[in-house]
């Protein structure tokens, strides 16, 4: 299995403008809450939902690749559970759930638009759990966390583009 910095480095390749990440702020958590939402509406019997046992396996995927990241993203994905479970018992859920799932995509894709790059998924399946792992570390990059995982990312993949440099002083 590929470590933490490769899976990352691996899918960052991908994600080099700045204006593509950001789009992946918004998009991919619509996307996740989608499948969560869609995923709560198939009954698996015993009072589950198909839900359940695809929040286990990405959980553990998470798991296996960092303790403290697996951690932080088995919370973020109980809650975004919570919520799709919560969204799914709503009428017109099924309308609901594709719909946050196409504008998630319709986002992705103007993103890869500005990146001139397709999305990582097209050659790695293990892309679709990558990408949320991916914004939630971008996001704690931006907070000033995990420096030492972003100069990998940066070393792997490349140095970002569109990148607005602020002179000293100024």
């Amino acid at each position: 299995m590929k470590t933490l910095e490769q899976h990352l480095v691996n899918y960052a390749s991908y994600h080099r403008d700045v204006r593509n990440i950001r789009t992946h702020f918004v998009g991919i958590p619509l996307i996740v809450l989608a499948v969560a939402q869609l995923l709560a509406q198939v009954p698996l019997g015993g009072g589950l939902t198909l839900l359940a046992p695809v929040l286990l396996a990405s959980c553990a995927f998470y798991l296996a690749l960092s303790r403290p990241l697996g951690l932080l993203m088995t919370v973020l994905m109980l809650l975004t559970g919570w919520a799709g479970t919560l969204l799914a018992a709503q009428p017109g859920a099924l309308w609901l759930g594709l719909l946050l799932f196409a504008l998630g995509w319709v986002i992705q894709f103007v993103g890869h638009w500005y990146e001139g790059r397709k999305p990582a998924f097209v050659d790695d399946l293990l892309g679709l759990l990558v990408g949320p792992l991916f914004v939630v570390v971008e996001w704690l990059f931006l907070l000033g966390l995990c420096q030492p995982l972003q100069a990998a990312i940066t070393a792997g993949a490349g140095p970002l583009r569109g990148v607005q440099k602020v002179a000293a002083g100024h």
